[in-house]
């Protein structure tokens, strides 16, 4: 059964279509939107092995041709290499403003593409076709493109919406179970953040999602994009209320740039990881009872997901280090960092006071039970 969220952006708006089977029907549901019936995919060496051949032939019984793109898989692809190849392979494609590029892959695929297709020709349309949970309720929707570089996660990129995003359920069954819930660090967030009865939902549901169930796992992606969708249509610049959708993210991406942007910690671990860091930082400071941050660790322990340093391979930088990183995170203004703190589970809010002395005993603490 389709579900359809749509974002409501004026003459940028677009829908989200969550349904099974929406690789093969790609060609139907993106033929409305092209000129002339060619569209240029980007995807990676694993999702290619296991989708490309569905999706061309679903634009082929639409009447599309298609070009693509192999890039290697993985976080280091995210980078300014593999931004000029795939924007000199769109140029030598003769690539056209009015044509459409699909982002086929998960969220590494969709930033770099999606940035790609914001400065080609000063802006080129394209589909988001999201391959992992992490993509599906996140990355995909919102319209943040982007590239690493070695000063940190996120800092060049640009504010350039899809077209379409076609979310298939059907391709989470073929995720691995880590990468699985590497995504379900970014659906848990949703509910942390702001809705404390969809964390009461994954609470009761999360398990059986993790273990197969495709009606669940639907509507954990629309309740998911939903809540994206309509902070995105306040707040499309992340001026406000949009920052807290990056609950997590100040000590994720710290996690991130510390070991590497490699295997030793997907985006969606550190995520994880950063929001029961955030809530213990709440908990210390006051804000919330400390009930809060067991509950958010008691779930995260159901669903056997990483939630402490130790859980992270290898050696990591100590408090001060991690905190020089964080100095580098997008959030920071006037060289104070921000953080998203909470009140409770679904009560978060920003904070641009935080003392960093706490900050640094709650890294000193967590990397102390590291060792």
């Amino acid at each position: 059964m389709m579900q359809t969220v749509h974002v409501a952006l004026g003459d940028r708006a677009y829908d989200v279509r969550i349904s099974a089977g929406l690789i093969a029907d790609a060609g139907g549901e993106i033929a409305p939107l092209l000129r002339r019936p060619k569209v240029w995919i980007v995807t990676e060496t694993n999702v290619a092995g296991l989708h490309l051949d569905a999706l061309q032939d679903g634009l082929r019984q639409a009447g599309i041709t298609s070009e693509a793109l192999i890039l290697p898989p993985g976080e280091a692809t995210k980078s300014w290499p593999f931004l000029i190849q795939t924007v000199e392979w769109l140029l030598a494609e003769k690539v056209e403003r009015r044509d459409v590029v699909i982002a086929f892959g998960g969220g590494v695929i969709g930033d770099l593409v999606g940035f790609a297709a914001a400065i080609l020709r000063r802006g080129v349309r394209f589909v988001q076709i999201p391959t992992s949970l992490l993509a599906q309720v996140d990355s995909s929707v919102g319209g943040k493109t982007g590239i690493n570089t070695s000063h940190g996660k996120n800092l060049v990129g640009a504010f350039h919406q899809p077209s379409l995003v076609l979310a298939d359920i059907d391709v989470l069954g073929t995720l691995a179970p880590r990468d699985f819930l590497a995504g379900y660090g970014e659906v848990v967030k949703y509910g942390l953040f702001g809705d404390a009865a969809f964390f009461d939902w994954l609470e009761q549901n999360g398990p059986a999602l993790a273990a197969g169930d495709a009606s669940l796992r639907a509507e954990a992606v629309r309740r998911s994009v939903q809540m994206k969708a309509d902070i995105v249509v306040r707040d499309e610049t992340e001026q406000g209320d949009r920052a807290l959708l990056n609950l997590g993210h100040t000590f994720g991406h710290a996690l991130e740039a510390a070991t590497g942007y490699g295997d030793r910690l997907l985006h969606g671990e550190g995520v994880a990881i950063g929001c029961a860091l955030a809530f213990e930082l709440s908990a210390r400071l006051g804000l919330c009872a400390q009930e809060e941050p067991s509950r958010v660790r008691a779930h995260l322990r159901q669903m056997k997901m990483k939630l402490d340093l130790s859980d992270i391979i290898g050696d990591l930088p100590d408090a001060d280090g991690l905190l020089a990183l964080m100095g580098q995170d997008k959030k920071v203004i006037d060289g104070q960092l921000r953080f998203i703190l909470a009140h409770g589970i679904g009560q978060a809010f920003v904070a641009a006071d935080v003392p960093r002395d706490v900050v640094r005993r709650v890294l000193h603490d967590a990397l102390d039970a590291n060792r």
